[in-house]
């Protein structure tokens, strides 16, 4: 069932206001956003993150579910394919015929007792079997009661799944977001928060008066049906979209801020203490091999033995015909100290080390 026109027009005049200054915020920071800095290249998920998005995902493929005919309340003028205004001992022993051992249930009484006028039928197209079915104070007079009876059924999975965003986005507990997924509890309990006051609006302002003139099952609108499995599918595209969020941030894809300066200075520090304990180690090593004489002499019998081969290499007749010919041919000077660069910083940087440490 397509939402009517005059709803989605006066659900866009509500939250209108609300939502567009801030699509346009995200935009506007998004296209003024520095480059991404060399230290924040994609990475591996971090494992809160993981779980986080697991949780997401867990929660979204249970309302999807939950969206299945086999797993929603029965809707009897289907099961017995009747149309609305069918009198009630009819409708009800068609439907005992199809149930185990011909017998009714206590819902299917219960439903039976309150059927004796078409606006209870009416009522049970709105707010479903259960609500109809117990409701212990509800009238047909009073359809507003209904709608209070009702209000709790319908909040819980809105609840539900307000607590697992709020959960999947916590940067404190045991599922937590390392990497900046806790940046999107806010837009995400804005988001869950409208979500459950659209439901709330499209069940309250629905007209289950226009169903009196349906005179066939085709024309029947079966709102409390088709409202359950948008709504169970909505949750289910919002939890899908929080995971997609962390993950894009979690693995520095995107929504990611360059570092501050003060962070950048602490990392370049950090890191020439590393460069400078590497520089003292070797100055150990140099000053014990000169302190030790069978080291010294071993040192400088091989420099030596080294000069001596380059000299003969270099005199050999191939070697000068390919030096020649790479002198004229023009080496690619800034290829080379391209190689020497990257070869700079593999030796003096430590392992996993580098700009993505500058970064903390």
């Amino acid at each position: 069932m397509a939402i009517p026109w005059g709803t989605i027009k006066s659900l866009l005049i509500f939250f209108g206001p609300l939502l567009l200054p801030k699509a346009i915020s995200y935009y506007r920071r998004a296209r003024a956003a520095p480059p991404m800095h060399d230290g924040l290249k994609p990475r591996p998920l971090p494992a809160g993150t993981a779980r986080a998005i697991t949780i997401l995902i867990a929660v979204a493929l249970v309302f999807l579910l939950r969206t299945l005919p086999i797993l929603s309340p029965e809707n009897i003028f289907k099961t017995t394919q009747s149309r609305l205004q069918i009198p009630a001992d009819v409708l009800f022993t068609r439907l005992a015929t199809l149930r185990p051992a011909h017998t009714l249930t206590s819902t299917d009484l219960a439903l039976r007792a309150r059927f004796a006028s078409l606006e209870s039928r009416l009522l049970y197209l709105h707010f479903g079997p259960a609500t109809v079915a117990t409701c212990p104070f509800c009238t047909p007079d009073e359809p507003q009661s209904y709608l209070y009876y009702f209000l709790p059924d319908l909040l819980t999975p809105h609840l539900f799944n307000l607590a697992t965003l709020a959960l999947a986005t916590s940067s404190s507990l045991f599922f937590s977001t390392s990497g900046g997924g806790g940046g999107w509890r806010t837009p995400a309990t804005l988001a869950a928060v409208a979500l459950a006051l659209v439901d709330v609006y499209w069940v309250c302002t629905y007209n289950h008066t226009a169903n009196a003139r349906a005179l066939r099952l085709g024309e029947v609108d079966s709102f409390f049906w088709t409202a359950r499995a948008a709504r169970y599918a909505a949750l289910a595209a919002l939890d899908v979209g929080v995971a997609v969020l962390l993950y894009l941030t979690g693995t520095r894809r995107a929504f990611v801020a360059a570092p501050s300066a003060a962070e950048r200075v602490e990392g370049v520090i950090r890191a020439l203490g590393g460069v400078k304990g590497k520089i003292n180690a070797a100055g150990v090593v140099k000053n014990t091999v000169l302190r030790d004489e069978g080291l010294r002499g071993r040192s400088t019998a091989y420099w030596a033995h080294e000069v001596m081969l380059m000299r003969e290499m270099m005199e050999e007749r191939e070697v000068v015909e390919g030096v020649n010919d790479a002198l004229q041919n023009r080496i690619d000077i800034g290829g080379v100290e391209r190689d020497a660069e990257a070869y700079a910083k593999a030796v003096l940087m430590p392992p996993g080390g580098g700009r993505e440490e500058v970064v903390g």
